[in-house]
């Protein structure tokens, strides 16, 4: 199944200016200074939070593990993006990005 290019196109729009897109995993990935930040995985918004702040996450309904190869990604997590309002990713994204911003560039 190929990634949701639709959902792809709403997740651009509320990064910020200084992320850059790459292919990755069959679908995207925004990357900030050189670190993986968030994507589209076939229907799923997938989301570089931290160790911590991804156990919190996976507290609440519709968001699992970042699995795509059989082993969960450590500090990864990932949401239907199908279900998401712009709100809700704009809200996600921010906390991505945020843990980005406090990793050493790449």
């Amino acid at each position: 199944m190929p990634y949701n290019e639709e959902f792809d196109s709403r997740l651009a729009r509320v990064l910020p200016r200084e992320a850059a897109r790459k292919k990755m995993f069959g679908g995207t990935c925004y990357t900030i200074k050189g670190n993986m930040v968030c994507g589209v995985y076939k229907d799923f918004l997938i989301l570089r939070l931290g160790e911590r702040q991804a156990a919190d996450a996976l507290k609440l309904p519709g968001v699992k593990p970042m699995d795509i190869t059989g082993k969960p990604m450590k500090g990864w997590v990932m949401i239907g993006a199908v279900s998401l309002t712009d709100e809700a990713v704009a809200r996600w994204v921010e906390k991505a990005h945020a843990f980005a911003k406090s990793l050493p560039s790449k």
